[in-house]
Formats: structure tokens, sequence, C-alpha cells
């Protein structure tokens, strides 16, 4: 595991915010220029493969920028050439493309489940880097990034989603068995490093036990690998709303309109809380728990002061 000291949530927002700004004037220029931009998102599972593209694409155009996640090959992907099912999702002009895992699943997953054949994993270790050089010397900009994570912190992450209802989805029966399969996935990265870290497409590694700072460093660096340029934009200017010229909207009732859920939810809030309309549970209750409080104490020293009254008079007879 790694000792580096965690990256703090202040600093991290501050630069996440100022890297994502710059990723969308790097968005400009690839627009502008008509270039093609491929980044590899690989690396174990639970590295933080996922959550880093989030934070990429989470300000740029859907238009430019789109994120590729492909699912498990079908009968007729098997026939074809192996490379065959990435080449339709290559960038054109103006375009990046985020790989969430890529064609290197024949050199991890496949090879280390047994799911493909040994003479296919070797066939890859030879093509991989011919198909690389071929994208790079056809202008694309293509980027590896390979995400590593610790054992321990690979175990906690899981033990995190298996708990979690909202990211359990995350979870496979195939994921658990990194755990048992570490050293052959170990055995199978360094084989693919071997063979495919290449001048024209180099293979980056991430320390990701630290996300926050996983995702800053990889952020930064990719920036730092492509040419881009600021690009000024067109100005637009907002005009004034002219004046109204007869149009008449139709009644409400004429559409279908979604329910107003969040009015239910407030109408509910309404009649369960003891309080003003408008305060939440806690508040409200607070208040109520203060008022009691203050009426048990009032009436306490009303007792106090009747019993005080009555052994001044005397008995009652």
């Amino acid at each position: 595991m790694s000792t580096q000291k965690r990256m703090p949530k202040e600093l991290y927002k501050r630069e996440l915010k100022a890297l994502q700004a710059q990723l969308v004037d790097m968005q400009a220029w690839v627009q502008a220029s008509g270039a093609r931009i491929v980044v590899i998102f690989e690396g174990r599972d639970a590295a933080g493969k996922g959550s880093t593209i989030k934070r990429v694409a989470e300000y740029l155009n859907p238009r430019v920028s789109r994120v590729v996640a492909l699912p498990t090959p079908s009968a007729r992907d098997k026939t074809r050439w192996y490379f065959q099912r990435y080449v339709p999702h290559l960038p054109a002009g103006g375009e990046i493309v985020l790989m969430d895992r890529s064609w290197y699943n024949r050199a991890g997953v496949e090879h280390v489940m047994g799911y493909s054949s040994n003479a296919e994993y070797q066939r890859f270790l030879r093509q991989a880097p011919i198909f690389e050089r071929m994208l790079v010397e056809d202008g694309i900009i293509l980027l590896k990034y390979w995400f590593s994570v610790s054992d321990i912190e690979q175990e906690r992450r899981f033990h995190d989603r298996l708990n979690d209802p909202m990211r359990r989805w995350k979870l496979s029966p195939n994921d658990v068995q990194a755990i048992t399969k570490w050293e052959d996935y170990s055995r199978a990265k360094d084989t693919m490093f071997v063979h495919t870290d290449i001048p024209e497409a180099r293979w980056w590694e991430v320390d990701s036990d630290d996300k926050r700072r996983s995702r800053i460093n990889m952020m930064a660096h990719m920036l730092s690998q492509i040419p881009y340029e600021i690009v000024e934009r067109e100005q637009i200017v907002i005009p004034p709303r002219p004046e109204a010229r007869g149009y008449e909207r139709p009644p409400r009732e004429a559409s279908t309109r979604v329910p107003d859920f969040v009015g239910e939810l407030l109408r509910a809030q309404a009649a369960n809380a003891p309080g003003a309309l408008g305060g939440t549970d806690a508040d409200t209750g607070g208040r109520s728990k203060a008022k009691t409080k203050a009426k048990a104490k009032a009436k306490a020293k009303a007792k106090a002061k009747a019993d005080q009254t009555r052994a001044a008079d005397g008995p009652a007879s």
C-alpha cells in the first residue's frame, strides 16, 4: 500500500476545478483543429478508472467527447479480427474517445481467466504494437494509462462496493477473482508492458491508492501530452427579448404534465412536522423539544410556588 500522504480535500477540489477548465479549453482546440484523441484507461478492478473518466468527461461536450466501454464480445465478434470491434469507435476529426478498458482485455482478463487461447494471446502481443503504430502514424494522439492499486486497497474497495447498494453493480464474480489471481494478473501486466510499451505509445502508470491524487495526476499529465492552444471563441451576444405579438399559450390542462412529486413531499412534510411549514424535521423537532422543556420548567416553578403558598397558609381545613 502507498505511503504517500492523502491529498487534502480542499486542495483536490481546487485543482480539479482548474484542470477541468483546462480540459474544456483543450476540447475547443480539438474541435477547431480537427485533432483525434484516444485515451485508454486500464488497470486492475477497483483501481479508480471509472471515477477518473467521470471527472475527465464531466464538463466536456458529449458531441465531442465520448466514453467507450464495450460489453463482452458476441459470438460474431469472436469470429472477426480481434481489433475489428474497436475500430468503429475510433475518433473522427475533432473528437475525443475515452476508453474504459480497451483491446488490452486480451492481455489481461481474457488471458488470466482462460477466455482466449495461447495462440490468440501471443498473436495479440505481436499485433498490438503494429496496430497502435498505425493509429499514431495516421495522426491519432494515443495515450495509455495503467491505474495501479495495492492488494490491500483493492480488497477494501471490494468490500465497500459489496456493502453499498448504489455501487453493488460494479462488483462481479470475475472481479473478486482478482484477489485469488493477484499474482497471475501481475505477471500478465508485466508481460503486456514488455511487448506494448513502445516509444510511439508509452504506458503511463498512475498510483491510485489515493483516488484524489491519482485523478489530479492523470488529468494534469494528459493535458501536458496534448499540444493544444487556447482558441479564441466567437463572441456571443444575447439579444433583447422582443415584445409579445399576440401569442396565447394553450391551457395547461391541455397537455400531459409530469406529476408534482416535490409538492407531495412538501405537503407530507408539513403534515408530519409539528413546527412551522418550511422547517425541516430536525428544525421542528428541535423547537418542539425546547418548548416542551420550557413548559415543564415553568410548570415545576409554578408548582413550587404553590407549595410555598400552601405551607405559609397552613393546612387546609
